[in-house]
């Protein structure tokens, strides 16, 4: 199987490198599509050195959102499945390959990395328990058994994603590809990933704002496609 990774980014000028350099080494055969989201950090400078064969780069000058990134990333998609990759260091490449395992043994068509199955550090308090109610609220209205919907580790076969018409902008991709697969009756599956949380002095960009936007765009999707 053919891996697409699609890494949205946004001013990742310390961690751009390294994250490409995590994911060029997971074995297997995979393409790269990177998109900018409009950075003025310098990534973009710093991405331009990547646009070869196996990266292929999409450097936009507005930033849109991530969820903007993505669907943009998915036009350029020729793998059997796809992944979405955060741009920071927080979750390890190397779990694809568990994630990639579930689909070949259990013929699955969507997995899900999860933070809270995996043994390594957890989120802070705040982002633990917003993680865990959005999680809950999945399982109550669309009759789910997950525990880590906000997840940036998710896994599809490409003609499953690519099925779905996708509305979001920003980090509402992660509560609205959730609820849409599930309305389409597939299970998602989960494996438990490592993960190194950062803070929002380090970087992280999520906000309780977008919280609210996650558990409204859940339930939204229960009444409407």
């Amino acid at each position: 199987m053919k891996l697409s990774v699609i890494i949205p980014v946004y001013n990742e000028k310390d961690t751009i490198n390294k994250i490409i350099e995590k994911v060029r080494k997971v074995p297997i055969e995979k393409e790269i599509i990177i998109v900018d989201d409009g950075s003025t950090d310098g990534t973009q400078n710093i991405l331009k050195n990547f646009n070869n064969k196996d990266i292929k780069v999409i450097l936009k000058e507005k930033n849109e959102g991530k969820g903007m990134s993505i669907r943009e990333g998915l036009k350029y998609v020729s793998g059997d499945i796809v992944v979405i990759q955060d741009a920071d260091l927080e979750y390890e490449p190397m779990d694809f390959l568990k994630m990639i395992e579930v689909i070949e043994k259990n013929n699955a068509s969507v997995v899900y990395g999860s933070r809270i199955l995996g043994k390594g550090k957890k989120s802070s308090f705040f982002f633990y328990l917003g993680g865990r109610f959005l999680s809950c609220i999945v399982n109550i209205l669309y009759n789910a058994k997950i525990t880590d919907e906000p997840t940036c580790y998710k896994m599809f076969r490409t003609d499953v994603i690519k099925k779905i018409n996708l509305k979001c902008t920003g980090f509402e991709f992660c509560p609205e590809v959730t609820a849409k697969v599930r309305k389409m009756g597939y299970k998602i599956f989960e494996v438990p990933i490592h993960y190194i949380p950062r803070s929002i002095k380090e970087g992280k960009k999520i906000r309780l704002k977008d919280g609210i936007i996650a558990t409204w765009t859940l339930i939204k999707y229960k009444f409407i496609d």
